[in-house]
């Protein structure tokens, strides 16, 4: 099976997209062509896969990514088996006669997100969230689709798979819990808490507690986090593949996802909770109703209140002061990981799905 995969807004070394998705297409043997933004992410292209740059899309900027993709797809994806697009915004770029082989992976809830663009104007929130609606209706009529979330069902008319965003779970959590970091692993911006993770950072720093923020950032939070870094109380690594981002994650304190009351997370289950568990280390998280009852049920961390800091600081020196707290919770998330949310399981279902649609 040849399969094309193509975003622009995706950093092109994506977890899902490439730690997940193409890995297990690739180990099922199918080939691959990766359409990506290679140059303007300094990323370079597995050897394993057929690289074809694309410009990234960015805020306003996105027009040109648009018009290239859809000039490469045109060109190149004539005889793809299959074509996989991360980006509600490849939706318009999709060549007409590719329709019938086109797959949607829905990775969150396009219209809910539109409140936390930062580079949206106000006025023009309202009226884009109703023509996304318009075009997912259209996308569905015409395409197939892959779901990320059980929540996402209730968006569409008709039944699609979820696959869900879940992660490689090594069969022995690889360290104990430490106790003079915490981490976060993910994209920076204020939706996601950037504001409370650099508050929590300077409460924490007097304990002697430092913390790591391994991700990309929002272009709006950069000057934060930069002055929070020159200012010595937190570490910020910038993006980071995510197999080296988790390996990252290992040993530390606590793991940390402080998302914000916001409609696109409502429904959806945060993969770095998953990913934290997985690594053996305690997860603290905002009551987002999916992240708090995994954390609950699994006894694997604390939950903490919205936007609180100091609530958050709390925690963070609770399982500082009891070693064995945190070791039994760490256990735990790693126990409720493997049982739960070990991607290979999903991986097999991913890879049947595609052959089915692409009839191998």
């Amino acid at each position: 099976m040849r399969i094309f995969v193509c975003t622009v807004v995706h950093h092109p070394e994506d977890a899902r997209i490439l730690h997940r998705q193409i890995r297990a297409l690739l180990d099922a043997g199918h080939d691959v062509t990766y359409v990506a933004p290679f140059r303007s992410c300094n990323v370079t292209p597995w050897a394993e896969i057929d690289p074809l740059d694309v410009p990234r899309a960015t805020g306003r900027n996105r027009l040109h990514a648009l018009r290239r993709a859809r000039r490469v797809l045109a060109t190149h994806a004539k005889d793809a088996d299959i074509l996989l697009l991360h980006d509600p915004e490849l939706l318009l770029a999709v060549p007409r006669r590719l329709r019938s082989r086109t797959v949607w992976d829905v990775h969150e809830d396009t219209a809910a997100a539109l409140g936390a663009k930062g580079w949206l104007p106000a006025p023009l929130r309202v009226p884009l969230r109703f023509a996304v609606r318009l075009i997912e209706r259209r996308a569905e009529r015409r395409l197939k689709l892959l779901l990320a979330e059980e929540g996402y069902r209730d968006r569409f008319r008709r039944p699609h798979p979820v696959v869900p965003n879940t992660t490689n779970v090594p069969d022995l959590p690889p360290a104990p819990p430490g106790d003079d970091r915490i981490i976060y692993v993910g994209q920076l911006s204020f939706a996601r808490g950037v504001r409370d993770l650099i508050a929590l950072a300077r409460l924490v720093h007097a304990d002697g507690i430092t913390l790591d923020l391994v991700g990309g950032a929002d272009a709006d939070v950069r000057p934060l986090l930069r002055d929070a870094q020159r200012e010595g109380i937190l570490r910020w690594y910038g993006f980071v593949p995510n197999d080296r981002a988790l390996r990252m994650a290992e040993g530390a304190l606590a793991g940390l996802s402080l998302l914000h009351d916001s409609p696109n997370y409502r429904h959806s289950m945060p993969t770095k909770v998953v990913e934290y568990m997985a690594r053996g280390i305690p997860v603290i998280s905002t009551p987002n109703p999916i992240a708090a009852r995994i954390v609950e049920e699994a006894g694997c961390g604390i939950v903490v209140p919205f936007e609180d800091p100091a609530a958050t600081a709390a925690a963070v020196r609770r399982l500082r002061e009891d070693p064995e707290l945190r070791r039994e919770m760490g256990k735990r998330g790693h126990e409720a990981a493997r049982a739960r949310f070990h991607w290979p399981e999903q991986a097999r279902l991913f890879v049947a799905k595609l052959e089915e649609w692409a009839g191998v």
